[in-house]
């Protein structure tokens, strides 16, 4: 369920998967099976929502081992291959995309103006996300008789993607009627989706800083004296809620993976280490730990969190049952109430009150796979309301968009707090205290203002990079945009830092107009930034 919204239920949720898993059938759906008839959007949207969140998990998985939020997987160690990605790809060209482009033609032959314009937004949503992630992608002939699509220019996508918004916030004011049950993310609110709208383009305004600043500086600066509706409350967030459901699977992908016998991977050492450091109560919230005692390597002499540095390659020990695993944060699994025995009188915000003690070698010794291993109603957060004042931050900061960049931080921070917050309280962990929640953004913010002008913007990006755990795409984003924040040094790298995402292997191969460039294209990937990062 949306924070403030009534919940979707679980057998809801049932019926979209369902629906989800079979939407190239949507396009045919029938009132008499030999006699197709145009399909019925209030089902084929929701079958797009489900495809563009499910797809996500895999870019994500990728974005979040660059930034070092994790310390597994290929490109943890900056090494890719057209496998790598390939099935978000395919979802998100042979599912998610034609199926937004169906419901544009058809609302738009109907006058179903609401559905046409949020699948505009979703549209425009998806493709800045992939020209981000692999800058030239098939745009103008993604869809239709193109046997062999082309690659547009990511910065012409861009600036389609602009007039996009627009027509789907002018859409909206035509008419705007929508089923609230077949609108997985708002349940068809229109103000909600006006504040999706005037958000992205506040962030894809931010994302060509670099590249554009005059544009970037007039895009926004226009959003904010316009008074647009943007994202100002964490009820509006622009975030996928899973269920709790096992058969078929709706939980967090974070849930499934690392409460399984496979534990998922590694958690960040650097992540780890740099939420204990600053005294952030996050730290409880992000990682679990399954031994109070663990220590790095397997060793019985540490604190429980054994996770590893960036890099490592090394083969994994027998540690399914000691390694230290996502928190409830964002995929609901499981708070740490243990004791974390190294905290110090220093540790204001993160310390031990209302702590399980964990003196003994099995006290904190957990049993998983049981009904109180959490629930897996974890969220996916795309465009919140923390982010959005991160941006406003970063604008004033280096746009001069004559907002405080120090108050836009505090209150950055204190809406991620309370989204970590709440997603515990609804899933069996502890309430993080207003008082915690207030004192450390305040905490951020004074350490900002003492900052010099490079160390104000190294805060505000550390902060955003722990924030953003959970969506590693838009932290790969900033990453490249900004060199911040400083990440740690690989242990094994296996490549270069990788500044775009592979290609699926399958376009590669098939596509005639790439096929006999295909190895120079794919190395490009590697090595050539995206047009806003130049």
């Amino acid at each position: 369920m949306m924070k403030g919204k009534y919940r979707v239920s679980d057998i809801l949720l049932l019926v979209l998967i369902f629906l989800a898993s079979s939407c190239s059938d949507f396009v045919d759906i029938n009132d008499d099976p030999n006699n197709p008839t145009t399909p019925t959007l209030s089902l084929l949207l929701p079958s797009t929502q489900l495809s563009m969140a499910g797809h996500f998990n895999n870019i994500n998985a990728g974005g979040s081992s660059v930034v070092q939020h994790f310390a597994s997987g290929s490109l943890n160690r900056w090494s890719q291959s057209g496998t790598s990605f390939s099935s978000a790809w395919s979802g998100f060209y042979t599912g998610t995309i034609p199926d937004l482009e169906t419901i544009i033609r058809v609302g738009t032959a109907q006058e179903q103006w609401g559905y046409v314009a949020i699948a505009k937004l979703q549209k425009a949503y998806l493709y800045s996300i992939m020209v981000d992630l692999w800058g030239d992608v098939p745009y103008s002939e993604a869809v239709g008789d193109f046997a062999n699509p082309k690659l547009d220019k990511g910065e012409d996508i861009y600036n389609s993607l602009f007039a996009l918004i627009d027509e789907a916030l002018a859409d909206m004011d035509k008419s705007f009627t929508v089923v609230a049950a077949s609108d997985v993310f708002y349940q068809g609110s229109k103000a909600n989706w006006q504040r999706m709208g005037n958000s992205l383009k506040l962030k894809m305004f931010n994302q060509i800083r670099v590249s554009d600043p005059a544009r970037a500086a007039a895009g926004i600066k226009a959003l904010l004296a316009s008074n647009a509706p943007l994202i100002s409350d964490n009820a509006q967030d622009f975030t996928f809620q899973y269920g709790t459901n096992v058969t078929p699977n709706a939980r967090h992908p974070w849930f499934t993976s690392w409460y399984s016998t496979g534990r998922g991977g590694y958690t960040s050492m650097q992540l780890i280490n740099k939420l204990k450091d600053s005294d952030d109560p996050r730290l409880r919230y992000y990682i679990f730990r399954q031994n109070a005692n663990v220590g790095l390597a397997n060793s019985m002499n540490g604190e429980g969190y054994y996770g590893r540095e960036p890099g490592d390659g090394a083969a994994a020990p027998a540690d399914l049952n000691t390694r230290a695993l996502v928190g409830i944060y964002p995929a609901a699994g499981l708070y740490d109430n243990g004791t974390i025995k190294t905290l110090t009188a220093s540790h204001q915000f993160l310390n031990n009150t209302g702590a399980v003690s964990t003196t003994s070698s099995n006290s904190f010794k957990i049993s998983l796979f049981t009904s109180g291993d959490g629930t897996g109603a974890g969220i996916l957060p795309l465009i919140t309301h923390s982010m959005v004042k991160f941006i406003r931050a970063e604008a004033a900061l280096t746009l001069d968009t004559g907002e405080d960049a120090g108050l836009l931080l505090a209150e950055a921070v204190a809406a991620q707090l309370n989204s970590v917050s709440t997603l515990a309280s609804r899933n069996k962990g502890n309430v993080m205290p207003a008082t915690t929640i207030s004192g450390f953004s305040n905490k951020v913010k004074a350490e900002f203002i003492a900052a010099g002008t490079t160390g104000k913007m190294n805060v505000l990006m550390t902060q955003k990079w722990i924030a953003l755990f959970g969506n590693g795409v838009e932290s790969y984003n900033d990453y490249r945009r900004t060199g911040l924040p400083v990440l740690g040094d690989l242990v094994a790298p296996l490549d270069v830092f990788p500044m775009r995402y592979y290609y699926s292997e399958t376009e590669m191969t098939s596509n005639e107009t790439l096929i006999n460039d295909r190895e120079s294209i794919q190395r490009a990937q590697q090595t050539l930034p995206v047009f806003w990062d130049k």
